[in-house]
């Protein structure tokens, strides 16, 4: 004859709650790596475009074509593509773009503009 066990209150709540805590924390995580991925693509992005514009600058006494497509060559160097590129006198004005994928089936694009010339007083 064994003893009869108690009738037990517990009914596995605590499972639960921690399995949904759990959850949170791996939500959190996803996300704060998307918004570090984005950023990241942003950075990249920006120093994309200044490195673009100041190889354009450089070649601004060539004419346009020239100075656009040192620009754009540098851009490809610097893993971004040159969406726009103007030459104002002996200043550059490039665009250039950064595809970026901060979740699986969201593809965004970083853009950053940026322009470079002589100093002037």
């Amino acid at each position: 004859m064994t003893p009869a066990r108690p009738e037990s209150a517990d009914r596995g709540g605590a499972t639960v709650c921690l399995l949904v805590v759990g959850l949170v924390f791996v939500l959190v995580g996803v996300f704060g790596a998307a918004i570090g991925t984005a950023r990241t693509a942003r950075h990249q992005a920006r120093v994309g475009a200044d490195f673009a514009a100041l190889a354009g600058a450089g070649r601004a006494l060539d004419g346009d074509g020239v100075a656009c497509a040192e620009a754009a060559e540098l851009a490809r160097a610097n893993r971004s593509r040159l969406t726009g590129c103007l030459l104002d006198g002996l200043d550059v004005l490039v665009t250039v773009e950064v595809p970026v994928t901060p979740l699986p089936g969201f593809r965004r694009v970083a853009t950053a503009t940026s322009r470079a010339g002589p100093i002037r007083d």
